[in-house]
């Protein structure tokens, strides 16, 4: 972890925050290339999009695969507000993302969130696991959990 990780970690949770602002759950996600150039961003559509796979780091995967090649995509590092659930992690698995950096984990997005039914705790890595091709996977990060934290402050109780 640097500090270039750092900022981008701080952009994708100003893309949470952008998708709270316009009523969707508070994900965002933001892709680099490998000059560490910001090259998409996407935030989650859940609700503004009636669909349920509309997670930040699907969007981003569905706008990603349209616009590189899988050979581009495995230099470039996905940069998510809050560790990609399980159906996100296959999402990049398939899309051949090389490397995936979260600020909060999945584990205390489920603490701040409550008992739900809805859960599936699977983190990412053990979907990762499950894959012949390496994927690097950097989270949580401690220095960001407060940021990481506030996006989703009152949103889950309100």
């Amino acid at each position: 972890m640097n500090d270039t990780d750092i900022e981008h970690l701080k952009t994708s949770i100003s893309v949470a925050w952008r998708a709270r602002e316009n009523g969707n759950h508070p994900f965002g996600a933001v892709l680099v290339d490998e000059q560490n150039r910001v090259i998409l961003q996407a935030e989650n559509s859940v609700v503004t999009g009636r669909d349920s796979t509309g997670h930040a780091e699907t969007n981003l995967v569905r706008l990603a695969t349209r616009q590189f090649s899988p050979e581009q995509l495995a230099r470039c590092t996905l940069y998510a507000s809050t560790e990609p659930c399980a159906m996100c992690a296959g999402a990049i698995h398939w899309s051949q993302i090389g490397r995936v950096v979260y600020a909060l984990s999945e584990v205390d997005l489920y603490e701040i969130i409550g008992d739900s039914p809805e859960h599936l705790l699977l983190p990412c890595r053990e979907v990762f696991a499950h894959t012949k091709r390496q994927v690097e996977v950097l989270g949580p990060v401690p220095a960001l959990e407060m940021e990481a934290r506030a996006v989703h402050k009152d949103f889950w109780t309100a």
